[in-house]
């Protein structure tokens, strides 16, 4: 991304240099600081960044004499190059850069198409634990915040959101220049970056890969006021501070330190406003001071210890520090309401780098209240503080009170952000109130955004002394969404007992509902009708409220769980209800005629499941219209109950089912009507998707789902608008950290599905609106909910480029069409057709594109993919019944295209891996005097013979004769041929007395193993054959 952005700042080089010489001659100096450095550094061909003029701060008390005389070089270089640049470039005419413009066009409606299948178009919640910020006043009021991953720039007035996109990870920290135009956001996690961006555009204008090689990410971010260097504290077990010259477009810091452990973790940064060079920051026990020595790009720090002995006083926590306005002292303020004072003792300019080591030293501890201090800032002439009550004072420079707001109750003061224009001066119209000193002067100070911990924004007027709510988002993890089934209506419920409805078209704010405390909201789910909502809370309550007030429409909410209620399902004609909780039981609650009145009463409830519940499912069926009840847990049991003959504490079951042998089931749904027979689509976690006869419940298909670095948790089919849309579906789903789209029939061709990080710590929930135009995921901590555009168009065009037939699958095997695998399992496959006629047959040889399909596993074994006797069996019934429905036959063969199917959607997606094979040691086995789990021979071969599908005693010498090469090569080349030594062989003298993961993968089965594995055996490393 930025390098896109480079090259198109560069385009934009001579309009600001001719913008910058009709700039008056008395802000030149000044301005000439603010704009970006060449790349003179770098590579030639590298595109150069300018820097657009800004408006320069009278407080900004950093002088051009203070630049080192390499910018400054740098700089009258960059004067002539652009001259000479712009000479050339003038009968170009380049279409002027967006990023270089000084006009806010970042809200401007955008009317090019939509290319991608998702795309995200409104987050509601934001992160309060990170500051908001804010960017834009006057006639417009914008602020800056964070929701999970993504920077959402929001313009109040205009009620619209504007997406700054591109971390991986949840963003951790992030700031703005002092013209609010530049903003940096970074992130903890693998592959971390820092992006800068331009607020006026939403172009990020360059990204900082590999800041924390180890994957740390960053803990606290800061940026001069001019713009001009940023710098980073890492999150790392020993933390590391990085200045960066991002001006430059390099990719390492101009300068490092790394702190002690003793410091304790520094999680505030910030720069002296008037001096580049100095920073300083804060953990919760340690303050430090920084000097940036430039000429050799050092930097040191003075982090003196404090204790309670230093003052004789308890000092408290540290919350944040900042420069004092007179700029010799640093300010800490601590969590009971005192703020230490640092004095600065500078190294003067004649001492070397080695003799003059900056220092700080604690000259005095002021004790302001009681309270907390959360927050510590400074605006004009003030020093400004928030506090755990809510209040927000202001002191002058010598820490004397000035003013004061305490008396609008609000919760813990989180962030501050104060207008970048200045304060009006008083008219006969303005209404500023008396400070509190003796003179009583108006109190005439820039408006201002608070945010606080109940993640709430306000902004306050000064004049009149206005405070006004911008809105209020929930504080605690969102788990629950739901969509109202006819109306663009969602419900969205958060930990913290909040249940808010949102009209998601217009992006409005209907109404909400707070529970008491101790209530949190797990479940949502609307009635088929639209008229009721159902809840379900951590603590095992179940509300069931009007869908339109929120208000309760059973008398006392029902209480038969002990725990969490983690899934709620009406029936279709909303005469049940039923609920699943984390102790594995289901209950159902029912309408009942009671004096004339419809009212819900509980039915039963039954421990159904060894392990958790993954779905809760209403249907009907087919031969009536009465509803049925299934229920999917982790323990791999798809239950149906008997809700006709269930009575009062007694929940009947009509039938059990297992629907997997290695993997566990993650989520079902009802299949769409594509076909005659009607399917139970169940995921599992070994990214397969299978059909199960919705009556039977016979495994009908396997299929290869989506691969997006984690299995499939939810899945939802996508309403359709009319009925001509009803033979082409489409099904959303979300995994771990992803929203994706998939059309269906789902067959394993990979160009079939899409999907996109929605949430990097977690999804927790999914909805669909009614009419299938938006997606909505719930991101659990992070506190969020994301709505998507769904845009199909873009997929089916996807489907359309990856080709047809088999082509989009050749590319899931080595080589493809033309590679040795696919030319090795052509082998096989006609090998086949000539194993099941006789190899010395002397009679006419039959050609045929098929093989029989009791041949199908012997191929399979040959080519790598080793199933199980109950896979085999789910091949054969897939193969068999394929075209019962629809002509009353059974197939007994099998062509080579869909055999090449059925390979790959049965086969495990990432091979054979020796994660799987550790594990199951690490069960069965025990630990050695090596410290490796092992299991003894006798152990070893009674497995074999009793548990899971085991074997003969003749299978198993048979196999171990072949496998220690004790049969003549090729002795089971015919099905009638019979083992020479199996019967003959000595297991105790060919296996050892112990045996580990690797011995069984290497010297029993014969496979290789990479040298990765030796080091790290839990490494998910792929087994090949030799």
């Amino acid at each position: 991304m930025s390098g896109t952005s480079l090259r198109t700042l560069s385009e934009a080089k001579d309009a600001l240099e001719s913008e910058r010489l009709e700039t008056n001659e008395s802000l030149r100096d000044l301005s000439s600081k603010l704009k970006f450095l060449d790349l003179d550094q770098t590579r030639s061909e590298e595109p150069e960044i300018s820097f657009p003029e800004t408006q320069p701060s009278s407080e900004l008390g950093e002088k051009i004499d203070q630049m080192p005389q390499d910018e400054r070089g740098q700089e009258r270089r960059e004067e002539k190059r652009s001259s000479d640049l712009s000479e050339r470039r003038e009968a170009e005419k380049p279409e002027k850069s967006l990023v270089s413009t000084s006009e806010d066009i970042l809200f401007r409606k955008d009317n090019r198409a939509n290319v991608y299948p998702l795309t995200m178009t409104w987050s509601f919640g934001w992160n309060s634990s990170l500051p908001v910020y804010y960017i834009r006043d006057e006639n417009q009021r914008v602020l800056l915040y964070v929701c999970a991953h993504t920077a959402v720039i929001y313009d109040v007035f205009k009620n619209t959101q504007h997406h700054l996109q591109g971390h991986a990870n949840v963003i951790s920290c992030l700031c703005v220049s002092e013209d609010r135009r530049w903003i940096a956001t970074a992130d903890k996690g693998p592959d971390c970056l820092i992006i800068i961006w331009d607020s006026f555009t939403g172009i990020p204008v360059h990204t900082i890969f590999d800041s924390c090689p180890e994957g740390h990410g960053i803990e606290a971010i800061a940026i001069t006021r001019d713009a001009k260097y940023l710098a980073t504290i890492s999150d790392a077990e020993i933390q590391e501070v990085c200045i960066w010259r991002w001006t430059l477009a390099v990719e390492t810091p101009a300068c490092t330190l790394n702190l002690l452990k003793e410091y304790g973790v520094q999680n505030y940064l910030t720069f002296n406003p008037a001096n580049n060079k100095e920073l300083v920051s804060n953990s919760k026990t340690q303050a430090i001071y920084y000097l940036w020595c430039e000429e050799g790009d050092l930097l040191a720090h003075s982090a003196p210890r404090l204790t309670e002995k230093t003052f004789n006083k308890l000092v408290g926590k540290f919350s944040q520090s900042v420069f004092h306005l007179n700029l010799t002292q640093i300010l800490s303020a601590t969590m009971e309401g005192k703020l230490v004072v640092w004095d600065i003792h500078r190294p003067t300019s004649s001492a070397s780098a080695s003799a003059g080591f900056p220092q700080i030293k604690p000259c005095k501890l002021v004790h302001l209240q009681k309270e907390g201090l959360t927050v510590l800032t400074t605006v004009d002439r003030y020093i400004v503080t928030g506090d755990i009550r809510g209040n927000i004072k202001f002191y002058d420079r010598t820490l004397s009170i000035v003013n004061w707001y305490s008396n609008f109750k609000l919760s813990s003061i989180r962030t501050l952000s104060f207008s970048k224009t200045p304060a009006a001066p008083p008219t006969e119209k303005s209404n500023y109130p008396p400070d509190c000193t003796l003179k009583g002067d108006l109190f005439i100070v820039r408006n201002l955004i608070i945010g606080t911990s109940d993640a709430t924004v306000y902004h306050l007027t000064a004049d009149g002394t206005k405070l006004e709510k911008l809105f209020v988002e929930p504080k605690d993890a969102i788990c629950a969404i739901s969509c109202h089934p006819y109306q663009p209506l969602i419900a969205i419920g958060s930990f913290c007992g909040m249940i808010k409805v949102w009209d998601y078209e217009e992006k409005k704010y209907l109404f909400s509902r707070v529970f008491e405390k101790g209530l949190g909201v797990q479940s949502l789910t609307y009635n088929p009708e639209g008229a009721l909502l159902g809840a379900g809370f951590t603590e095992g309550t179940v509300y069931i409220l009007d869908a339109m007030s929120l208000e309760n429409q059973i008398p006392e909410p029902f209480k038969y769980s002990r725990t969490s209620v983690t899934h709620i399902s009406f029936s279709h004609d909303s005469q049940y209800m039923a609920t699943a909780d984390v102790y594995f039981t289901v209950a159902v609650y029912m309408v009942v005629v009671r004096n004339g009145h419809r009212v819900w009463e509980y039915l039963a409830r039954l421990r159904s499941h060894r392990k958790s519940i993954r779905s809760l499912l209403f249907g009907v069926h087919l031969d009536s219209n009465e509803p049925r009840l299934l229920s999917l847990g982790r323990d791999r049991l798809l239950i149906e109950y008997n809700l006709l003959k269930s009575c009062r504490d007694n929940l009947e079951i009509l039938d059990i089912h297992r629907t997997d042998q290695g993997n566990y089931p993650t989520c079902m749904v009802w299949y769409p009507p594509l076909t005659k027979e009607l399917f139970l689509l169940i995921c599992n976690s070994g990214y397969k998707v299978k059909l199960f006869n919705s009556t039977t419940k016979m495994c009908r298909k396997t299929l290869l789902g989506p691969v997006f670095g984690s299995p499939i948790e939810q899945i939802q089919i996508l309403p359709v608008k009319s009925t001509l849309e009803l033979q082409k579906r489409y099904m959303v789903f979300i995994n771990r950290d992803k929203v994706g789209l998939q059309i269906l029939p789902v067959d394993g061709n990979p160009h079939k599905t899409a999907a996109i990080i929605c949430h990097p710590s977690g999804v927790a929930g999914m909805a669909l609106s009614y009419d299938g135009c938006w997606a909505f995921t719930a991101g659990g901590q992070d506190r969020s909910v994301v709505q998507w555009e769904i845009n199909l168009r873009a997929l089916d065009a996807a489907v359309s480029l990856g080709g047809e037939d088999l082509t989009p699958f050749y590319g899931l095997v080595a080589g493809g069409r033309e590679g040795k695998f696919y030319r090795e399992l052509e082998d096989y496959f006609y090998y086949s057709q000539l194993r099941s006629q006789g190899i010395d047959t002397m009679e006419t040889r039959k050609v045929s594109e098929h093989i029989c399909l009791s041949e199908l596993p012997f191929v399979m074994r040959a080519i790598g993919f080793y199933p199980s006797e109950e896979k085999i069996e789910d091949m054969f019934n897939e193969v068999r019944f394929s075209e019962y429905v629809d002509t009353g036959k059974l197939i007994d063969k099998i062509n080579l295209p869909d055999f090449f199917k059925v390979y790959l959607n049965h086969r495990p997606p990432f091979g054979n891996t020796m994660r799987g094979i550790q594990e199951s040691f690490d069960i069965l086995g025990f630990t050695n005097s090596k410290g490796k789990k092992a299991i003894r021979r006798e152990d070893f071969l009674n497995l074999l013979l009793t548990k899971g599908e085991h074997m003969t005693e003749e299978e198993m010498s048979d196999c171990f004769a072949t496998l220690f090469g004790l049969n003549p090569e090729g002795w089971k080349s015919e099905p009638v041929a019979s083992s020479v030594k199996g019967s003959e062989i000595c297991l105790e003298e060919e296996l050892p007395d112990e045996i580990t993961a690797e011995i069984f993968t290497m010297d029993i089965l014969g496979l290789t193993v990479s040298q990765d594995f030796r080091q790290d055996p839990m490494g998910s490393e792929v087994v090949k054959n030799v």
